[in-house]
């Protein structure tokens, strides 16, 4: 606010002479009324945009914090996506309804990795305070039933899919299975982008009474065989020069250990070595290699098999492919945003010397994010379906600028004002019904 943003200057505030200390301060007491600003939020959306209470989903999105702060009173070590197992860990935990605006939330210690720690979480949300006890009569009676319990991959171990399964709940969770499947002929459009398409199809299996939910992503499938080929370049270059250095003096020759080079470039590149059948010959009247030949293998037990290919699980076996694809992409929509709040807010890592400030941060960040699903849940109902990162660029280029003059009499004048907006500006605020030009036109001499 005080270095990247307008937003003082649009409000009439000034927020560069306002203090690190005072921040956290407000901080705290945003953090004291919590559950009221919550409820007070989500009523307020449900409002404004008339949304259905279909049904209810989990996202657990984990972060670390450094500082003085007593780690034991908040934080676990324990395995981050950072691989930062020095900083002790806390977990997010989100109820959404259907439309994918928050309803409650509340901070653990630790991750998810456990089924334990997935039950006193589940629990917990489970058990609205009383204050919300009002609001929660109003509730339709599908939403009464326990909610929908949404994951990505690194949280739906097989422990915790099954206490999901042995306490009725109703899942939709990312397939850990490596093999991808993929029938074009089954499958549906679920989404249709200028860039991209999006086909699922649906596979009861029997003897776990789920239902796999196969996608294929076109976008999905550049990305995956984008790494795949670079990590393949790598590894035949490597073989390669190793192959090359067999008929050249003080290289590498003598075949046990040439072997053993190759044994470490597999470890090294896994993902493309998997792909390819290495054949080392060897000279029979001396210990030595003599020449290195490979070729690609077709590997289908494999998730390089078929490229852009994903699998969920569920047991929600009742619904179609668009209505299952739409709830798991409310998480991956989720998880995109708060990727970029971590880095505009400073989410992660969070440095901090009391506890409890690590609590209110958070919840700054999910105050943000109101912000941010609210914008973009206006701008969908327009047929505008750009992620959170893409509208910063697309809105990026509209700045404040103060144009100085010399006057006829000497005195130097000063304009402030709003560049003008592009096009592709113009139509997002269109959208939302703001105008073109944000701020006034602020003019004074010196």
């Amino acid at each position: 606010m005080q270095n990247r943003s307008g937003l003082g200057e649009l409000i009439g505030y000034d927020y560069e002479s306002m203090s690190l200390k005072r921040i956290y301060e407000i901080s705290d007491r945003i953090y004291k009324d919590k559950e009221a600003i919550e409820r007070h939020l989500y009523n307020r959306e449900r409002f404004l945009f008339g949304f259905e209470e279909i049904i209810t989903l989990y996202d657990l999105t984990n972060t670390f914090f450094e500082g003085s702060c007593k780690y034991n009173e908040l934080g676990k070590h324990g395995k981050s996506k950072e691989k930062r197992s020095d900083c002790p860990l806390v977990t997010l935990a989100l109820v959404l309804d259907s439309s994918g605006f928050p309803r409650r939330s509340k901070i653990f210690s630790g991750n998810v990795s456990e089924p334990s720690t997935l039950e006193e979480m589940i629990s917990s949300l489970n058990k609205p305070s009383e204050s919300s006890l009002e609001d929660d009569k109003q509730m339709s009676v599908f939403d009464k039933k326990k909610p929908v319990v949404v994951m990505d991959a690194g949280i739906a171990t097989n422990d915790n899919v099954q206490w999901l399964q042995a306490n009725h709940y109703r899942y939709l969770v990312v397939s850990r299975k490596r093999y991808r499947e993929f029938d074009h002929d089954k499958a549906v459009e679920v989404k249709r982008d200028k860039d991209y398409i999006v086909k699922a199809y649906k596979k009861y299996v029997k003897e776990t009474e789920e239902t796999e939910i196969y996608c294929h992503s076109s976008e999905r499938e550049k990305k995956d065989q984008s790494i795949q080929n670079r990590f393949s370049e790598r590894f035949e270059a490597d073989l390669k020069s190793l192959n090359d250095g067999l008929n050249q003096k003080g290289r590498l020759k003598i075949y046990e250990k040439v072997v053993e080079k190759v044994g470490r470039l597999k470890q090294k590149y896994t993902k493309a070595a998997k792909n390819y059948e290495i054949t080392i010959h060897k000279d029979k009247g001396s210990k030595k290699a003599t020449k290195i030949t490979w070729k690609i293998k077709k590997n289908s037990d494999s998730s390089d098999s078929n490229p852009g290919v994903y699998c969920l699980r569920t047991n929600l076996n009742d619904l179609d492919e668009t209505i299952l694809w739409r709830t798991y992409t409310m998480l991956t929509d989720l998880e995109a945003v708060f990727r970029s709040l971590k880095s505009e807010l400073g989410l992660r890592p969070v440095f901090h010397q009391i506890t409890r400030r690590v609590k209110g941060h958070l919840f700054i960040t999910l105050l943000a994010y109101h912000h941010v699903h609210t914008i973009r849940f206006r701008l969908k109902e327009n047929g505008i379906h750009t992620s959170w990162s893409d509208l910063r660029k697309e809105l990026d280029g509209q700045n404040r600028t103060t144009a100085v003059m010399r006057s006829k009499n000497g005195e130097t004048i000063h304009v402030r004002k709003s560049t003008k907006a592009e096009s592709r500006q113009l139509k997002i605020y269109d959208a939302l019904g703001v105008p073109h030009s944000p701020g006034k036109v602020v003019k004074y001499e010196v």
